[in-house]
């Protein structure tokens, strides 16, 4: 198995057709399809499933595909560092985002060093904090950017963001928790709640109901705040969420309000222990440095 076998792979994935993706490569089917025969048997899986119209992936075909991809990224990443030597800064900054207010800081950073440094570009990955775990842990994303109460420090090195995320509901304009100032466990006892999956399962979001818990109404959980805040906006039921990620300004059709007691999340830009980061990661890392150090010092 090469690197060439899992591109032509990932062209396939990606257009649902052999002809489509031969197109793409520059080169005819039959030598595309004989490469992914060769590539199924040497796997021992079907990564095809091949009756129907189009091509579709198989269980074990969407399993490749995110791990064929960490692997082209990573070598695409080894070829920018090779091609550029020590004198040069380029290749993509790898960054795993959670949904957070905190990208803005990233977005600056990235902004300051585009003049400077204009053959480094981006690569942003979106998810939960399983996936940005994942994609630290198998070497797919240089950062990942954690709303959590503690880092494993035995496993990430981190900076801790000079901001922290504020939970809140978000809800329907014409909501009856519209009318409050701020929302208590008490009041969302017997209401169609909504939240975050890995909240769910328990989490500092779980503690801060204390009693209520026992009497919630989950409906729903998800993994993108957005996707809730449709339902929610449709009355389906009240997004439990961080503060700044779903536009909930006038005309939105969107309220969010704030819990009481206060819940607030910290942020961390973490990195694996000992990895060996490419020059435009490095140099990416520091401009962060400097931010939060700015951003500490103003407010202190």
């Amino acid at each position: 198995m090469d690197v060439r076998s899992m591109q032509y792979f990932l062209a396939i994935a990606r257009e649902g057709s052999f002809t489509k993706a031969a197109e793409v490569l520059h080169m005819t089917q039959p030598p595309l399809s004989r490469q992914m025969k060769e590539l199924e048997a040497e796997l021992g899986v079907a990564l095809f499933d091949r009756s129907g119209k189009g091509v579709t992936l198989t269980e074990e075909g969407l399993v490749f595909r995110e791990r064929a991809q960490e692997v082209v990224d990573l070598m695409s990443q080894v070829e920018s560092d090779m091609k550029f030597g020590e004198g040069g800064v380029a290749g993509d900054v790898r960054i795993a985002c959670g949904e957070s207010d905190a990208v803005t800081l990233l977005a600056e950073a990235a902004k300051r060093l585009q003049y400077a440094h204009p053959r480094v570009s981006y690569r942003l990955l979106s998810g939960d904090r399983d996936f940005v775990q994942d994609r630290l842990d198998g070497g797919a994303a240089d950062f990942g950017l954690l709303v959590v109460s503690q880092v494993d420090s035995d496993r990430y090195d981190f900076l801790r963001m000079p901001m922290r995320d504020r939970w809140g509901v978000l809800v329907g304009a014409g909501d009856e928790l519209a009318k409050l100032t701020d929302v208590t466990p008490a009041d969302l006892v017997g209401r169609p709640l909504m939240l975050p999956y890995r909240a769910a399962m328990g989490s500092d979001l779980m503690a801060w109901f204390g009693e209520a818990r026992a009497n919630l109404d989950v409906v729903a959980t998800y993994d993108l705040a957005y996707n809730a805040s449709r339902f929610a906006k449709v009355g389906f039921g009240c997004a439990v969420a961080l503060d700044g990620i779903v536009d909930a300004g006038a005309g939105s059709g969107l309220v969010f309000r704030p819990l009481h007691p206060t819940l607030e999340a910290d942020l961390f830009l973490v990195w694996r222990r000992n990895q060996r980061l490419s020059r435009a990661a490095r140099v990416f890392m520091e401009e962060m440095r400097r931010l939060v150090g700015e951003a500490s010092t103003c407010s202190a």
